[in-house]
């Protein structure tokens, strides 16, 4: 995630811990959504297909994940990332989001 997007989340009271934060970087894409999940916290990635195709696997071997929310990346500025990302989280609390995937394609003005 971009430093200024993360900052700007956090500015605005958003709870946000990085890949960095967790020393998460050059882990497997399955490690990221294990300790997400087991500390409750829903994933925001670019990583469209191993994503997608994580959430497939857990949900046929009926496996739970706290969410995921996916964005192609350098489709939005980082203001655009974070206005979507903040109506999302205004409009869903995170029991809406388990074992979901959001696109954040999905969370522009006057949609959701």
């Amino acid at each position: 995630m971009s430093h200024a997007l993360v900052r700007a989340l956090r500015t605005r009271d958003v709870d946000v811990v990085t890949a960095l934060d967790e020393r998460m970087i050059e882990r497997a894409d399955s490690d990221h959504l294990a300790l997400a999940t087991a500390r409750g916290r829903v994933l925001f990635t670019f990583n469209v297909g191993d994503f997608l195709q994580l959430h497939d696997v857990l949900m046929a071997d009926g496996r739970h994940h706290a969410g995921i929310i996916i964005a192609v990346q350098q489709r939005y500025s980082i203001g655009e990332q974070m206005r979507r990302i903040i109506h999302l989280v205004n409009a869903r609390s995170a029991e809406d989001v388990v074992d979901r995937v959001e696109f954040l394609e999905r969370w522009g003005p006057g949609l959701s």
